[in-house]
C-alpha cells in the first residue's frame, strides 16, 4: 500500500477523498437496489447521495479521518466507498466515540476482492496515521458478505443491537 497525503494506493485500487466530480458515480451506486439492500432497503435519491457525499468529505475536516472514494487503478472505474466516520447512533457505550468503519461497493464489482483490499488499506491507514487503537462497525445481521469482510479485517462480534428497526451486529477491531 502506498500513502500519498490522504490518498491510498493498493495493487488494484486508488482511494481518494471525495470530490464534487465523484458525485455522479457515487449517486449511481447508491441508486442501485442491490447496493442499498442492507443499508436502507431502498435506493437513495440524488439529494440523499449528495448529502452523504458532503458528510463523507466533512468527516476529514472535523475528525481527521473519513471516507475515501475507491476506483480501479487500471481503468479509473468507480468501485465504491470505504472509510470511517462518527455517527453517534446511540447504540451502545462500547460503540460510541470510536471511528466507525463502513464500506459500500458498486454491484459490478461484488465478489472480486475489491472490498477486502480497500478495507484492509483503510484499516492499515487508521492504525498508522491516527492515534485510534479501536474502531467499530455495524452490519445488518443478514449481510453475510459484509460480516465476512469485517471478520477478515479483524473485526469481532461484541453484541447484537437494533438500528432503525433492523437487527444489526456490532463489531470492534483493536489495533494490532
Amino acid at each position: 500500500m502506498t500513502v500519498t497525503s490522504f490518498a491510498l494506493e493498493t495493487e488494484r485500487l486508488i482511494l481518494t477523498r471525495p470530490e464534487r466530480c465523484d458525485f455522479d458515480d457515487f449517486a449511481a451506486m447508491r441508486a442501485e437496489p442491490e447496493v442499498m439492500r442492507y443499508i436502507t432497503g431502498i435506493p437513495a435519491t440524488p439529494r440523499e447521495s449528495w448529502e452523504r457525499l458532503i458528510r463523507y468529505r466533512g468527516f476529514w475536516d472535523i475528525l481527521g479521518y473519513g471516507f475515501w472514494i475507491v476506483r480501479s487503478r487500471e481503468t479509473g472505474r468507480f468501485v465504491g466507498t470505504v472509510g470511517f466516520g462518527e455517527n453517534r447512533r446511540g447504540l451502545h457505550e462500547a460503540f460510541e466515540g470510536f471511528p466507525e468503519a463502513g464500506w459500500l461497493l458498486a454491484s459490478w464489482c461484488h465478489g472480486q476482492g475489491f472490498g477486502s483490499e480497500a478495507v484492509s488499506a483503510a484499516c492499515a491507514w487508521l492504525d498508522s496515521a491516527t492515534r485510534h487503537k479501536r474502531s467499530v462497525c455495524m452490519i445488518d445481521k443478514h449481510n453475510a458478505a459484509s460480516l465476512r469482510l469485517a471478520q477478515c479485517n479483524g473485526y469481532a462480534f461484541f453484541t447484537d443491537a437494533s438500528y432503525m428497526d433492523t437487527p444489526v451486529v456490532l463489531m470492534a477491531r483493536q489495533k494490532p
